[in-house]
């Protein structure tokens, strides 16, 4: 199996979990955060969103610089569905990225820099799992913490949550 079929299977699985954890994230809540040195639920939400752009940039890329002033800030979304929509076209582009990829494409190292100093350089398929799938995934249960602490249902993702039976029961 090449190695791109068999990532996708699981970052289709994720992205629908993570696309139901953002879908419930409210914009009256944006600015909400469970404690001073925490992001907020905007700034969270939007990170989590973005973070498959990170996946299509390692696949089609050799290297990356961090730096502040190296990629363009787009403004934050203004609602739920904007969130929503970022994550959508951001995982969309991750997919089609993937799937358009070869296993030589696959095993080509990818370096993150910062200012020009590489910081890391591992092989891009392990880059997709640990650096976007497993970061995304982290991520995501922040966030389902952060609506638990809002009173806001946590949806099942891999079984039962306290607020819903998981998918099929």
């Amino acid at each position: 199996m090449a190695i791109g079929e068999n990532l996708l299977p699981d970052f289709d699985q994720e992205i629908a979990r993570t696309r139901t954890t953002l879908e419930r994230v409210p914009a009256d809540k944006f600015a909400w955060r469970p404690h001073p040195k925490s992001g907020t639920l905007l700034w969270l939400a939007r990170h989590v969103a973005d973070l498959p752009s990170l996946g299509a940039l390692i696949v089609n890329q050799d290297e990356f610089d961090a730096a502040p002033g190296h990629r363009p800030v787009e403004p934050a979304p203004s609602d739920t569905a904007g969130i929503v929509a970022v994550f959508n076209g951001n995982a969309g582009r991750m997919r089609a990225a993937i799937d358009g990829a070869s296993d030589d494409d696959l095993r080509k190292p990818w370096s993150l820099l910062h200012n020009g100093t590489v910081l890391f350089t591992r092989p891009k398929a392990a880059l997709l799992r640990t650096f976007v799938m497993n970061h995304m995934i982290h991520h995501r249960a922040q966030l389902g913490v952060y609506l638990r602490l809002n009173d806001i249902p946590v949806p099942s993702l891999y079984g039962p949550s306290a607020d819903e039976p998981s998918p099929g029961h």
